[in-house]
């Protein structure tokens, strides 16, 4: 699969999905490490960038060890749009570039940008045109939803047209933006889409995959050319890897720094590098308890200590690793209340012999 002169050599692509204050830079990397064959930014405001708003040009960083990567904007102004895009390319040089119209949440698509593009198709497509034109060297490339609400499933039109601006792949999450993220995503569309004789730019499938199983039944019954895996992540980065092995794909080579802390000393100390993959038994639950430990470190390292222990939490509160541990929701508590990286391992290693 090819999304403009980006070649994915694996036949069964599997993509990590922008999520805002979820897909920075450490946790890209780390996803990455895991098996992901495209990882994506949070999405950025254009209208921020534009007017160089510091938190948004964070947003921006991107490293050679993450790639191929997309940064994805968002906005609900002509001029805005193609301008941020430039500056995306001038200072991000990404792979590929994404436009967001199907974030739902109220602050974006109340304002008429993300999903609330779904109400304004003409603007819809004049911001894509002016986007595609504006970059010419770099794929555009949509995300999207199926349409507003029930009463309006637009995608499979929607996809011709969105074609016909000259982007280059499409995501598709199967849900209106009526929806939120309530009830099941709805793939039978996005298998619609992709059946279309007229459609011939990649298909890219998104919503509810949760399990290696369910992202095996996604590619066979429903023919995409790749898939997004987004909520399911949450303290299950190894996600990747557990679908890549179900699809039959190569073990993925580790991409980043390596030096001589490789022991498992080191790593449970904080030593190791913050982009060194715990060198504990593969997939065992020592392992992905490292792995944890490890998004720690590198959210550490990002932010500072306590700041990368609160970015780390919602992982760890959402960590299937922790479920079916009977009376866990003291330890729980007591994990997500920790200030230091030394108090957060000692409770994360009181849970190994209840995981292991």
């Amino acid at each position: 699969m090819n999304i403009g002169n980006v070649s994915f050599s694996d036949p069964h692509p599997v993509f990590l999905a922008p999520m805002e204050d979820v897909t920075d830079i450490g946790f890209r990397l780390l996803c990455k490490q895991m098996g992901a064959d495209l990882v994506y930014s949070e999405f950025v405001s254009s209208d921020a960038l534009v007017r160089g708003v510091n938190r948004s040009i964070e947003k921006l960083a991107v490293c050679d060890e993450e790639r191929p990567v997309t940064i994805q904007i968002y906005g609900r102004f002509v001029e805005a749009m193609r301008d941020a895009a430039q500056i995306v390319v001038e200072q991000a040089h990404p792979d590929i570039l994404d436009i967001n119209f199907g974030c739902p949440v109220k602050r974006v698509a109340g304002k008429g940008a993300g999903a609330g593009m779904l109400q304004n198709i003409p603007l819809m497509l004049e911001i894509t045109r002016a986007v595609v034109d504006a970059v010419p060297n770099i794929p555009v490339t949509v995300k999207t939803r199926l349409g507003w609400d029930q009463e309006h499933l637009i995608i499979t039109t929607l996809a011709e047209q969105l074609q016909d601006c000259g982007i280059q792949a499409l995501t598709i999450h199967g849900r209106t933006r009526s929806q939120m993220y309530t009830g099941e995503a709805d793939w039978s569309l996005i298998g619609e889409v992709k059946r279309n004789p007229r459609i011939h730019i990649p298909i890219i499938g998104n919503g509810d995959i949760t399990t290696p199983e369910r992202a095996r039944e996604c590619f066979e019954k429903y023919g995409v050319d790749a898939i997004m895996v987004g909520r399911a992540t949450f303290g299950r980065p190894w996600i990747f890897r557990e679908i890549k092995e179900l699809l039959g794909g190569k073990e993925q080579e580790v991409r980043g720094k390596r030096n001589e802390l490789d022991s498992q000393e080191d790593f449970e100390e904080g030593k190791a590098s913050s982009y060194l993959l715990p060198p504990t038994s593969y997939l065992s639950p020592e392992w992905k308890l490292n792995v944890l430990k490890q998004q720690v470190l590198v959210s550490v390292d990002r932010l500072g200590e306590y700041r990368g222990i609160l970015h780390s939490r919602r992982h760890l509160a959402a960590s299937p690793l922790f479920k079916g541990i009977p009376n866990f929701r003291e330890t729980r508590i007591r994990m997500l209340r920790a200030e230091t990286v030394s108090e957060l391992f000692d409770i994360m290693e009181q849970t190994k012999d209840l995981i292991c």
